[in-house]
């Protein structure tokens, strides 16, 4: 008896579900897609739906397996491409909390691979549902990847404010491609070709953003070993590139021969040599580096090749670039800091890390966020009390507008700071910055030197310290709640 396929409602429920899997988790598509295969209403909670949203992905397959159809060689055309993503959906979810425990597992086993104890198990479920021999262990790699990805993004990247949102999202497409499907098909091996700079000022981040972007590359699966072929941890290697005098810098990038140069008494691996297979080079201070040595960077871009110092051996570079620098994004358009072949060359993605003013200013409970989760980084607990006293005597010395000038870093520092003398002054640029916005407002219309936008920007953004709400600052304005959202997210201090 020939299959009759997916009924049409079934089909809609699992093109659903497909889509879903597709999808940016940082999105919120995915959340909305989550929503509605759990039968939620808009209103329900993230986690909420996306656990309903699970367990309804498994009773609606315990139905096809009732019947004899959980198979992906029991449809066909588009129905076969929707199961099959379904499938994999399913399977990927019910190992979740395993693929977790050996991330956390191969962190602290650091560059040995650790065996994954439920491989056999995870391969055996999917063999069962039709998938074969080849594309088993392929399809186990691949959740592993989306795993550890959504676990470097979302752990390492504190924050939920709009600019931070968009950032982890921006991340996940730099692993994934905008398109997971496509990356499946054609690029999950050749990622190496798309390099990528990370831009903001000191402090912001960069580095954990590199991290984790370098941390979630694609790693396969041994069958026999029973573990992938690599550790995540030494698949992602650094590079302070400004802390090297420029005359050690070719070495320590490509490495040198013996006698090469005067104290050259051995071979040395530059950091492209080091590079381990599947793995991921951050290059920090990028913007730093001379016109010569970018020359030499083009060539590893452009031809994945370079010359140890002193030979004329050709090395080749499997790995992926990822660089960074806080020169300001105007000046690198602008061509001042980098030739225009590598420019054009280094940024197939050009990602932006958001200031810690920036993500206050959006959502002022970013600050609490980041308290806690620098606090028990530090202590090994998480603790209320220790929060509130470091928040407490940041408003009380620093002002709800304080800029944070370091950054993130600046307030490891600050918690430091106060955890061991109760004080911290914080960085003033100038004196104009010691003014609160108060002053700042009052100062502009006295010298009549302030543009109606910023006096009404600044005017809202003072309520709402204040009152601490949107809506009680468009009350008290008379504007809609949008217009006031508007004015606070884009106000800045001169």
């Amino acid at each position: 008896m020939k299959n009759p396929g997916l009924s049409s409602k079934e089909r809609d429920f699992f093109k659903t579900v497909h889509n879903a899997a597709f999808a940016n988790p940082f999105s919120d598509l995915r959340e909305r897609l989550d929503i509605k295969i759990a039968g939620l209403f808009p209103s329900a909670s993230r986690r909420e739906s996306k656990d309903l949203c699970i367990k309804e992905v498994d009773r609606r397959i315990k139905k096809l397996e009732e019947k004899g159809r959980a198979d992906i060689n029991a449809f066909h055309g588009q129905d076969k491409e929707i199961i099959t993503i379904v499938f994999l959906f399913d399977i990927f979810h019910k190992f979740r909390d395993n693929f977790d425990q050996l991330i956390k597992d191969q962190i602290l086993a650091r560059d040995m691979p650790v065996k994954v104890p439920f491989a056999e198990k995870a391969m055996h479920m999917l063999h069962t549902k039709g998938f074969d021999d080849k594309s088993i262990p392929h399809y186990f790699s691949l959740s592993y990847q989306l795993r550890r990805a959504f676990y470097f993004i979302s752990k390492s990247l504190v924050g939920t404010s709009p600019c931070m949102q968009k950032l982890k999202k921006h991340l996940w497409y730099n692993v994934f491609t905008y398109n997971i499907e496509l990356y499946n098909k054609f690029l999950w091996n050749k990622m190496e070709d798309f390099s990528t700079l990370l831009l903001g000022e000191t402090g912001t981040g960069k580095g954990t953003a590199a991290k984790a972007i370098g941390r979630s590359g694609y790693i396969p699966f041994d069958e026999n070993k029973l573990c992938f072929t690599q550790s995540f941890i030494r698949a992602f290697s650094s590079l302070n590139l400004s802390q090297y005098p420029e005359t050690l810098l070719e070495s320590e990038l490509f490495g040198h021969a013996k006698g090469a140069f005067t104290g050259a008494v051995d071979d040395y691996q530059g950091v492209f040599d080091r590079c381990s297979p599947h793995g991921s080079i951050l290059l920090d201070e990028i913007g730093e580096i001379p016109n010569h040595v970018q020359i030499k960077l083009l060539r590893v871009l452009q031809e994945r090749s370079f010359s140890p110092v002193g030979t004329h051996e050709i090395s080749r570079f499997n790995g992926r670039v990822i660089a960074a620098t806080n020169r300001p994004k105007k000046e690198i358009l602008h061509g001042t800091v980098f030739r225009d072949d590598f420019y054009y060359r280094l940024c197939s993605d050009i990602i932006e890390v958001p200031p810690l003013s920036k993500r206050i200013m959006e959502k002022p409970s970013e600050l609490d966020d980041l308290l806690d989760f620098t606090i028990q980084r530090m202590t090994g607990t998480r603790s209320e009390k220790l929060i509130m006293k470091v928040k407490r005597i940041i408003d009380r010395q620093l002002g709800k507008n304080y800029q944070w000038p370091g950054n993130v870093r600046e307030l490891e520092q600050c918690v430091r700071s106060v955890l061991l003398r109760r004080d911290y002054k914080g960085k003033q640029i100038n004196e104009k910055q010691t003014l609160s916005l108060k002053q700042e407002l009052l100062q502009g219309i006295i010298d009549q030197d302030i543009a109606v936008p910023s006096l009404v920007s600044g005017y809202c953004k003072l309520l709402y310290d204040q009152l601490g709400t949107y809506e009680k600052v468009a009350k008290q304005t008379g504007l809609d709640r949008r217009t006031i959202k508007k004015y606070i997210i884009n106000f800045k201090k001169d």
